[in-house]
């Protein structure tokens, strides 16, 4: 911790590279802000050097109070790390963007310890309800380091989201790691701040062959940040290739969607191995083939996968080609909800028919046109099943809970006037908890169905 009477500056950065720095005010961490360095200001054997005025202490009081109103959303009294706006009574001290702050209730009660952004529409976002718990770096390396040990307790080792934000108590930090590799999301101002931080406990904890930041996202926009991406670490080749229930599976960590690769389905794509032995399987929004090569695997007859994407196909290709599958699976760069509509007025007939599309919705205003379209696409694969074969769909819209998922798909099915026998219903994998009460965790819907 840094305390200091006026400003100062620790400066940890590469000759002219921009970057978010901490900074000290008034005997408070505010943490970060940019500046382009032209060089570097280092103490002994390489240590930051504090500048003149700043001292280590052994105390943290953030300076700023933000007081909820009387009738606070229940969310938050049950543990939810989000504050609205609409939410806050009044504020006392600093507001400037990403600066650490104390939440009380009306009454002055004090609730938790996180970062405020009033430019955001979620103006604070809670990293403890601890009062005696420090936000530092050190915070954020307890929080990587149990973030760690739980995922390998529950056998999550070479691949997993590392964090998964909000339900490993880090709100806005997404981290995944590929082997050696790791691709991290800050995606609030009050976590990009921490960046430098983050990264530091990566080295420490796991001595990573490289990390790279994949915050080219939209959403960072409404934080009034940047979109950006690029390495965090020494360069690397950003073309890797992990393991994956027995398969090999390359990763474009540069420009492949989100993080690369979706690490969600991991236990999902294990779930299909039975149904899919000797059937002709058709894939719809296939993207890298993640699914198709696993039925190829698991032993389809033949596997025919669909994505708009050219580079997706082309991706796809190179993973049946790297496990031996090319006579196996096939793709084709077609308008999946085209091909479905087509295909399925031709009578064409599949033994499993898995379709995985993109989130629908971001909105809660276009909810029902996003269930309309799961409806259509759903109603379309069915009729391309064969009686007694297996639908196999998938939903990431986090606006799409469960039980509005699950009905879509009966309403799908009365019109298609064929009866479901329901095989199983998953969530994503175990490496993204979910925490109850907090639909935002749980987001994937992943399910099997016979179609008779």
């Amino acid at each position: 911790m840094i305390e200091g009477p006026s400003w100062g500056l620790w400066l940890i950065t590469k000759v002219s590279q921009s970057i978010f720095l901490p900074s000290v005010k008034e005997g408070q961490f505010v943490l970060n802000f940019p500046m382009s360095m032209t060089g570097l200001t280092r103490g002994v054997a390489g240590v930051p050097k504090l500048t003149e005025g700043a001292k280590i202490g052994s105390t943290f009081a953030p300076m700023t109070k933000v007081y909820l109103k009387r009738k606070i959303s229940r969310r938050v009294e049950n543990g939810h790390p989000w504050i609205f706006g609409n939410e806050i009574d009044k504020v006392e001290g600093d507001t400037e963007g990403g600066s650490i702050v104390d939440v009380f209730t009306h009454d002055k009660k004090w609730m938790g310890r996180g970062y405020i952004n009033l430019q955001s529409q979620i103006s604070v976002r809670l990293l403890t309800r601890d009062k005696n718990e420090t936000i530092d770096d050190n915070f954020f390396y307890n929080r990587l380091l149990a973030a760690w040990e739980y995922r390998q307790r529950i056998g999550y080792v070479e691949n997993c989201r590392l964090v998964f934000g909000e339900a490993d108590y880090m709100p806005a930090l997404i981290i995944d790691k590929f082997n050696d590799y790791f691709v991290l999301q800050t995606l609030a101002l009050g976590m990009d701040r921490w960046k430098p931080a983050i990264v530091a406990a990566l080295e420490k904890i796991f001595q990573p062959k490289g990390i790279y930041e994949r915050n080219d996202v939209p959403v960072r926009e409404l934080e009034g940040l940047p979109q950006q991406k690029g390495f965090l670490s020494a360069p690397f080749d950003t073309q890797i290739i992990i393991n994956e229930n027995g398969l090999r599976l390359h990763v474009d960590i540069e420009n492949g969607q989100k993080t690369g690769y979706f690490l969600d389905q991991h236990d999902n794509r294990r779930a299909i191995q039975h149904i899919v032995k000797g059937a002709d399987v058709l894939g719809a929004f296939t993207y890298t083939g993640s699914f198709e090569t696993h039925a190829g695997f698991y032993g389809a007859k033949s596997v025919l996968g669909l994505d708009i994407s050219e580079n997706a196909v082309a991706q796809a290709r190179r993973n049946a080609g790297l496990n031996g599958l090319s006579g196996v699976c096939r793709y084709e760069a077609v308008n999946a909800f085209d091909a479905l509509k087509q295909w399925s007025k031709e009578g064409r007939q599949y033994d499993v028919v898995m379709l995985d599309p993109p989130a629908f919705t971001k909105s809660r205003e276009t909810i029902q046109k996003a269930i309309t379209g799961y409806k259509e696409i759903n109603l379309r694969g069915m009729k391309l099943v064969k009686k007694g074969g297996f639908l196999v769909t998938s939903s990431c819209t986090n606006l799409v809970q469960p039980d509005m998922f699950l009905d879509t798909i009966q309403l799908a099915a009365k019109d298609a006037r064929r009866r479901l026998r329901q095989v199983t219903f998953q969530a994503q994998a175990s490496d993204h908890p979910i925490i109850g009460g907090w639909e935002n965790t749980n987001y994937l819907k992943f399910l099997i169905v016979q179609v008779l």
